[in-house]
Parts: structure tokens; sequence; C-alpha cells
């Protein structure tokens, strides 16, 4: 592996697709979850705490009981997306394909997540799902360098790649390199980068290119995340065959 290119793709998702049956243990406690994340009642219980309790008229507690339902149904219905690898991005209902491509445009490694969720956190994800087995002894887990655009410009992946060995082929954001030169010394020495190397990053986007060519993977219909992911693995299944067949 000299050069692996890392990227991602969104494909909107049909609205049959949010359908996903889940087992109440699991949405409750994804819901729990959510809830957590926000803060839950408990903020608004300790705000009627602060003093004394209002009368609550019949209508009042009517519409307070109609809030809080309505409120549950979206906490419920987030819960479910999340479980199915949903998210809401622009145009609706959506999910992202993020894909570690080699230099012929094949994949070696696929992560599905919600459409909203951002780029640079599944970086390590999918160079550590890469598995390239050898006739003789383990797999091959390191590649020469990594490409990627300025979305996974971060300190912490550099770290990574540095700490296994693997050139960088990643441009600096332009607030990563002012806030660098805006500290002098202190900053650390410029990041480097190789415009050539980096030019071959499109071999990530020629791949989504093929990948999409399948109806069912360019827009999805599948339920659950493990049927579109199987399905991403059978669209690079015969990429890879088509090329092992033409060598042969």
């Amino acid at each position: 592996m000299e050069l692996v290119s890392v990227d991602s793709t969104i494909v909107r998702a049909h609205q049959e697709s949010a359908g996903l049956a889940v087992a109440g243990e699991t949405l409750d406690a994804l819901e729990q979850a959510l809830t957590e994340e926000k803060g839950g009642s408990a903020c608004g219980a300790a705000a009627g705490a602060a003093g004394d309790a209002p009368q609550v008229t019949p209508d009042a507690d009517d519409a307070d009981t109609s809030q809080q339902d309505r409120a549950a149904t979206r906490r419920r219905r987030k819960a479910r997306a999340k479980a199915g690898e949903l998210g809401r991005s622009r145009g609706g209902l959506s999910s992202k394909i993020h894909a570690g491509v080699d230099a012929s445009e094949l994949p070696l490694a696929f992560v599905l997540t919600p459409g909203q969720a951002a780029d640079c956190p599944r970086f390590v994800t999918v160079l550590d799902k890469i598995r390239i087995p050898d006739p003789i002894g383990r797999p091959r887990t390191r590649p020469a360098a990594v490409a990627a655009d300025k979305a996974y410009s971060s300190k912490a992946n550099r770290a990574y790649l540095r700490r296994r060995g693997i050139s960088a082929v990643i441009p600096e954001k332009s607030d990563q390199q002012a806030n660098r030169k805006k500290r002098g010394s202190a900053g650390g020495r410029p990041v480097v980068f190789d415009p050539q190397r980096y030019r071959q990053r499109n071999t990530v986007e020629r791949c989504f290119q093929k990948i999409k060519t399948w109806r069912g993977l360019a827009t999805r219909y599948d339920k659950s995340p493990e049927s579109y992911e199987a399905g991403l693995c059978l669209r690079g299944l015969v990429m890879w065959l088509k090329l092992l067949t033409s060598t042969t």
C-alpha cells in the first residue's frame, strides 16, 4: 500500500428506511443517552423547586402533558434514527460513508455514520479497519502515506500517523496555519505537505462514483445499517474481482 486516500460522501436515505425495528431496551437506552446529553428534565424540575409552586389549571396541565409527549416522541424518533445510522442534514435523512481507497480506486475499508457526523473523528477508525492479507504472515495494516483533504487536518490525526510511521499528505487549514505563526517558535514547525502526492487523492472520489452506480447504494433503502454495509462490502468485492480477473 503506497498511498491510501480517505474521504466521505453523503447518501440520501429513503423515508421508508427510517422505520427500523429496534428492541425496546436498546431504544430506551438510546433515548436516555439523548436526554442526558441535553441535560434531561432535571433542569425544569430544579427551576420549579426554586420558589413557590405555581398554581396549575387543568388547561395548563393538559398543555404541559401534551408538550412532554411531543418531546418524548421527538427523543424516541432521534434514538431510532441513531440506531439506524441516520441523521438530519441538507435535504432530510441521510447517512455518510467514510472510506479508505488505494491508488487503484479500490475500497479498503468502510465506516457508516449518520449524515451530519463530522469527518475528522472517523479518520483513525477508517485506517484501523484496513486489513490486506498476504500469502505469508499477518495482514498489512500500514500504508506508506495517507492523503486527505483539510477536513482531516488535526493534531490528533497527524500524531496518529506520526506514531505509526505513515506520511501525512494533508494540507493545513488556514486558521491552524495562522495560529501556529502567531505563536512563533512555540507553534512548532510547518507541516510537511507534498502537492504532487495530493493530486492522487481523487482516487477516493472516483471510487465513490463507481459505488453509486448501484441504485441501492446511491440512495439508502435499507432500514438496518448492517444491510446497507453489506451492500457496500458486496460492491467493493465486485470491484476487486474485476481487477483480479482482468490481471489473471
